[in-house]
């Protein structure tokens, strides 16, 4: 009998099929966007969804306020320091009225990092990226970083339009179109296509273990939507602290139309089971001019928001759904993009890094499914740019429930008590000054 018990647990544990994982990254998401974090304008009832049937953070966030970095966190699970490359790209010029030197940044994620992609990869994964890369141009492609199939990404920051044909002319005059998507129906909006496209790649590996990079170029400006989604909208009167950004909304609608899409095909193939799901931005939402129909969101009762250290910038949403993880459960954990990296691979069944990789993160893999959670530890921040929305250089540090913020120009040292939100500098009080 004990015999033929381990004959069946072998079997099982061979039967089981190894886990996939869908990874979809928005650009310029705030942490207040969507109604399972608050917001009572923006319509999002797929995401919701995921909420209740996973597990949502309270406090995750973003290794940097701008998108390069995070999403060289997000693949290495380094912090941008480390991988020195701590701006968007290519990075803004100086200004005449800036007082530190720009500092001197790597222009692409290195071919010598090796990625999240490249781990599955070598583990018998197909890897796929669809949407915005951000991370380096020309032999630095996604195909260069562990990507069997690449949609659309590039060494851009914007789409070249969110409407097809999904291209436009270069600084040479010649046309040039986003990979992958040179035969379009006119009209077609940008956030559908891309999704049509994820779609296929599901589909098409349904029975090997996948997974699936799907970096939305969504929301970031230009703010674009159709305009029967922006028609939905009310135009209302600009009021402190609330969201009224119709065509930021109407964008917010159809990237959740994306993300029902995603869900309703992996139930349709049978694949919601062993398909883990993760969403979450790769900064703070945009809460300045930066353009026509900006700001597009207010991260209240967050302060400021894209390009700025305050939680506004660097505090995203984040929601997890896959096997083990119990539905509608909720983590105030503080996280970082860094953690994405082991979190995968030991959810994948894989072997964790190794100390001479230096790799920053921790697994979540335990308190995902219950089983336990991470030490505390303190999460970094450095950014020593001048942000196009206003910020300055600076760095920062939470521990706990309080965050230190250094602002490199002045020295000017700001401490909060995050349960307070960030109004009051204690750096003031004496009695928190040592």
């Amino acid at each position: 009998m004990l015999l033929l018990a381990l004959i069946s647990l072998q079997l099982t544990a061979k039967a089981a099929p190894k886990p996939n994982f869908i990874f979809i990254l928005i650009d310029d998401l705030g942490w207040h966007d969507l109604g399972c974090y608050g917001s009572k304008f923006y319509r999002t009832p797929n995401l919701d969804r995921i909420a209740t049937q996973g597990m949502k953070f309270t406090d995750a966030y973003a290794a940097c306020p701008v998108c390069s970095p995070t999403r060289a966190s997000i693949m290495t699970g380094k912090y941008p320091a480390r991988l020195h490359l701590t701006d968007w790209l290519p990075g803004r010029g100086d200004l005449p009225a800036q007082r530190l030197a720009r500092p001197v940044i790597k222009q692409q994620l290195a071919l010598e990092e090796i990625t999240i992609a490249e781990r599955l990869k070598a583990a018998g994964y197909v890897t796929a990226h669809v949407g915005k890369w951000h991370l380096g141009g020309e032999g630095f492609e996604p195909e260069k970083q562990g990507f069997d199939i690449n949609i659309a990404g590039d060494h851009t920051g914007t789409p070249m339009s969110y409407f097809a044909p999904f291209g436009g002319k270069g600084k040479d005059g010649q046309q040039r179109f986003m990979r992958g998507l040179e035969q379009a129906k006119d009209g077609e909006y940008l956030t559908d296509r891309l999704t049509t496209e994820a779609e296929k790649i599901i589909a098409a590996n349904k029975g090997k273990p996948f997974f699936l990079y799907f970096a939305h170029y969504t929301v970031h400006t230009p703010l674009k939507a159709k305009a029967d989604y922006i028609a939905k909208y009310p135009q209302v009167a600009g009021k402190g602290g609330q969201q009224t950004n119709s065509i930021y909304a109407a964008m917010i609608e159809s990237m959740d139309d994306s993300v029902g899409r995603i869900l309703k095909q992996l139930d349709d193939l049978k694949l919601a089971d062993h398909t883990y799901v993760f969403f979450t931005s790769d900064n703070g939402g945009l809460a300045t001019i930066e353009g026509p129909s900006t700001p597009s969101t207010i991260n209240a009762p967050l302060r400021e928001g894209k390009g700025y250290l305050y939680e506004g910038g660097i505090r995203v949403p984040l929601l997890v759904r896959g096997p083990g993880i119990a539905p509608g459960s909720t983590a105030t954990n503080a996280m970082s993009s860094v953690d994405y990296f082991p979190t995968i691979l030991e959810l994948a069944g894989l072997a964790s890094p190794r100390s001479e990789e230096n790799v920053d993160g921790v697994t979540l893999a335990p308190l995902l499914k219950g089983t336990g959670a991470p030490a505390a530890r303190p999460l970094f921040w450095h950014y020593p740019h001048y942000s196009n929305q206003g910020g300055k250089p600076g760095g920062a540090i939470r521990e706990g429930d309080f965050k230190l913020i250094e602002f490199y120009e002045t020295g000017r040292v700001e401490l909060f008590d995050l349960k307070s939100g960030e109004n009051r500098n204690l750096a003031e009080d004496p009695a928190h000054a040592a």
